[in-house]
């Protein structure tokens, strides 16, 4: 399990397909501290390290299945991509975020960018299927950050940036066209589970 607070942000340094994805990650961690089948998200997509090192710099590689690839923007990881990373949670670790999962529901598209004083606001476009899980002040998981969301509008939602998130992980980057990591709110997935079950 993990918030969605980005506790360092990442490189892809290597991409090598053979059978699955596998991947190699330039980080700031301490590789001293990770284990051997830790989970790390990345991006928001949850991924087991299965080999670590410290030359040229500090690093981690993940293997990574065909679904995941295809349910996630993966596919789109070239080299030099910054990540958002974040390491699993700890029993006792402060809850800054939410409860994320590290599970990728699916891809939501950036569909409109305008500055709001020092902010950025960002309106992004869910899956039909996932829209209704989104709801004014809840929370979502975007590429592993966990935000706000401002206002729902259809399948459009916004999210209101400020400087620091900005600097703090990948958001600083972003683009119209980008296509990003969504994770619906855990709790939204149980009451509409509920709500459905009810009406069976």
């Amino acid at each position: 399990m993990f918030t969605g607070i980005v506790t360092d942000i990442g490189r892809v340094l290597e991409l090598e397909q053979k059978g699955d994805l596998r991947a190699r990650i330039g980080t700031s961690y301490d590789v001293a501290g990770i284990d051997i089948g830790a989970s790390i998200a990345c991006d928001g997509v949850c991924l087991t390290v299965i080999a670590l090192g410290a030359a040229p710099q500090n690093w981690f590689d993940v293997q990574i299945s065909a679904e995941s690839v295809s349910k996630t923007n993966i596919s789109r990881w070239a080299l030099g991509k910054r990540l958002n990373l974040e390491r699993a949670l700890k029993v006792g670790d402060e809850l800054g975020g939410h409860i994320v999962s590290g599970h990728v529901d699916g891809l939501a598209e950036v569909v409109g960018l305008r500055r709001e004083g020092d902010s950025t606001r960002v309106t992004f476009r869910a899956p039909h299927a996932l829209a209704g899980f989104i709801a004014p002040k809840g929370s979502v998981a975007l590429n592993g950050t966990s935000l706000t969301v401002n206002e729902v509008d259809g399948t459009d939602f916004g999210i209101n940036f400020i400087p620091h998130t900005q600097v703090a992980t990948t958001w600083g980057e972003v683009a119209l066209g980008d296509r990003v990591n969504l994770e619906i709110d855990t709790m939204a997935r149980y009451v509409a589970r509920l709500r459905d079950w009810s009406r069976e």
